[in-house]
């Protein structure tokens, strides 16, 4: 379940407006709502990595892994790779043939591509290898790459698939790898019609870049995060309206619930 956006920017002005400490705009909201959805995303690889290395409990709901993946879960996707037919590269000791793959098309959808997974052809995950790696694996006859056991480099979004007998084709462009990976938010977007008298208007209609600037796009974050959205929002609207208590007391709480949730 999303996070309404609605409900965090009413309680971001409510508690501004109680303190009488000052006026978010929607424009000012939607662009801090958006940078912190960013961040808590973003720090569930650091949290990945702090986890990982410390022994965690088996209870059902207790396991801190398996909740950031199930955090994770949102924006995980996969699809086919796109072949683009007007690159070329070199493989060592077989010569240049076309056959790289955009990762950033993966999958076909206007979406922001953020991190790599499994990679995969003909139902098997392809084996990842450095680039200074390749020629040490060529040269052996028993790590040599092969149809049934390719191999992939990964470099400036594009993956590049070995053997040179993994290629795709032209009419149309497709190719036989597909892969796993995980896409970035979307922007958060408080959308607004003009009311009667002047005033804003939340428009509950999901936003379509498309069909216009209208409507408006949820937090995608779980719900477990709200409370972190809100800290999150009020210490970037403290430093909007000028106001370093708000920003002092936002990041103190923040603070103690990451403590909190980490001891």
């Amino acid at each position: 379940m999303a996070i309404n956006v609605d409900d965090v920017y009413k309680t971001v002005l409510y508690v501004l407006n109680k303190e009488q400490r000052g006026y978010l705009t929607p424009e000012e909201f939607n662009k801090i709502a958006t940078q912190v959805q960013l961040e808590i995303f973003e720090k569930y690889f650091e949290d990945l990595n702090q986890y990982s290395r410390i022994q965690d409990n088996d209870t059902e709901y207790g396991n801190r892994i398996d909740n950031i993946e199930e955090k994770l879960d949102i924006f995980k996707t996969n699809g086919d790779c796109a072949w683009n037919v007007n690159e070329y590269y070199e493989e060592p000791d077989l010569g240049t043939y076309p056959a790289s793959i955009i990762v950033n098309n993966i999958p076909t959808l206007p979406i922001e591509f953020y991190k790599l997974g499994t990679v995969i052809y003909n139902n098997t995950e392809v084996q990842r290898a450095k680039p200074n790696e390749l020629l040490y694996i060529n040269k052996s006859p028993l790590t040599k790459p092969t149809i049934t056991y390719p191999v992939y480099t990964y470099e400036n979004h594009r993956i590049y698939v070995y053997p040179k007998t993994i290629v795709g084709t032209t009419t149309p462009v497709y190719t036989p790898i597909s892969a796993t990976c995980i896409r970035k938010p979307q922007s958060v977007k408080w959308g607004y019609n003009p009311g009667t008298l002047g005033q804003f208007e939340y428009d509950t209609t999901e936003w379509n870049g498309v069909a216009g600037p209208e409507g408006s796009t949820n937090f995608e974050l779980h719900a477990s995060e709200q409370s972190e959205v809100v800290l999150n929002v009020l210490m970037y609207a403290g430093v909007v309206v000028r106001d370093p208590q708000i920003v002092q007391i936002a990041s103190q709480k923040a603070q103690q619930d990451e403590v909190s949730e980490k001891s």
